[in-house]
C-alpha cells in the first residue's frame, strides 16, 4: 500500500463558508484556530528589535501602535484621559508632549514612542510592573482589554482581512499575524511569537482564549458557527492541525525551511 502524501511541513487546513446574515464567504485558518497560542509576554517574549531583548519587556510595542481609523485613535485618546498616574508612568510627559498621538507626512496616525517604544508601555521598574497602561486599566476595572487598547494591540496576533469581488461578494479571511504582514520591517524582527514554540503553551485553544477578540472581529452569530464547527473538529484531530511551530519542534528543523 502507498503510504500517504507527507503535508508540507508549514501546511494549515483552513474552512470556508457563508455568511448568514451577508453577501459574504468566510475562510478561517482552523490550524491556528485549534492550537495553544498564548500571549507570554515578561514570560519568554523576546521582544520585536533585531536582536533578542526580554529583559526590556517591550513585547510587540517597541514601534508604538497604528491605529485603523479615526475612530480607533479617538476612543484610545478617551481612554487615555481616564488612567490614573499608578497606572501609566508617561501620564504627566503625555500632556507635557501635546498627546498620545502623532501624523506622520501621509496622515497616518500611531502612538508616540517615548525611550524608544510606545508611550502607553510601562517599563519594569515602574510601579505596578511593565506592561501596557491600557491594558492593565482594563484589568483593575473589570472589562476586556479590547475597550481601551488601539484595533492593532489587542487583535494580535489575529489578523482579518477583507477582499471585494467585481460583482461585490466579499472574502473575509481570518489567520494567524505573521511577521511578513509587518511588511518589510518583519524581516528585521529577531522573533516573532508566532514562530516560537514557547508561546504555543496555552490551556485553550486560541477560539476559546480569545473569544472576545474574535466576536470584536467577526460578530457574535458568526463566531458561535465558527466555534461549533471547531469543538466538532476538534474531536476528529489529525496530525496537519498540529501548528507548524510546534510540528517543527517535534521533528526538529526542516531542510530549506
Amino acid at each position: 500500500m502507498a503510504a500517504a502524501p507527507k503535508a508540507p511541513h508549514d501546511a494549515h487546513e483552513w474552512v470556508s463558508f457563508e455568511d448568514p446574515t451577508e453577501d459574504r464567504t468566510w475562510l478561517v485558518d482552523v490550524t491556528f484556530m485549534l492550537s495553544r497560542w498564548c500571549c507570554i509576554y515578561g514570560a519568554g517574549c523576546q521582544g520585536v528589535l533585531t536582536e533578542p531583548t526580554p529583559e526590556a519587556m517591550e513585547g510587540c510595542c517597541s514601534y508604538g501602535a497604528h491605529f485603523t481609523d479615526e475612530t480607533d485613535a479617538a476612543r484610545v485618546q478617551v481612554a487615555a484621559g481616564t488612567l490614573s498616574g499608578e497606572q501609566w508612568q508617561f501620564r504627566s510627559k503625555a500632556r507635557r508632549k501635546s498627546g498620545v498621538l502623532k501624523r506622520d507626512s501621509k496622515g497616518a496616525i500611531a502612538t508616540r514612542l517615548v525611550d524608544g517604544a510606545c508611550i502607553f508601555l510601562n517599563r519594569p521598574g515602574h510601579l505596578g510592573g511593565a506592561g501596557c497602561a491600557l491594558h492593565r486599566a482594563a484589568i483593575e476595572r473589570g472589562v476586556p482589554p479590547l475597550q481601551l487598547k488601539p484595533d492593532v494591540c489587542w487583535q494580535l496576533p489575529l489578523r482579518r482581512e477583507d477582499s471585494v469581488a467585481a460583482n461585490g461578494h466579499v472574502t473575509s479571511s481570518l489567520g494567524e499575524w505573521r511577521r511578513r504582514h509587518w511588511g518589510e520591517g518583519g524581516a528585521e524582527f529577531s522573533w516573532w511569537c508566532t514562530e516560537a514554540p514557547e508561546a504555543f503553551s496555552g490551556r485553550d485553544p486560541v477560539y476559546v482564549s480569545l473569544e472576545d477578540e474574535l466576536t470584536a472581529m467577526i460578530g457574535r452569530d458568526v463566531y458561535g458557527l465558527l466555534a461549533s464547527y471547531l469543538r466538532a473538529r476538534q474531536g476528529r484531530r489529525v496530525p496537519l492541525l498540529v501548528h507548524p511551530t510546534v510540528r517543527e519542534r517535534a521533528s526538529g528543523p526542516v531542510a530549506g525551511s
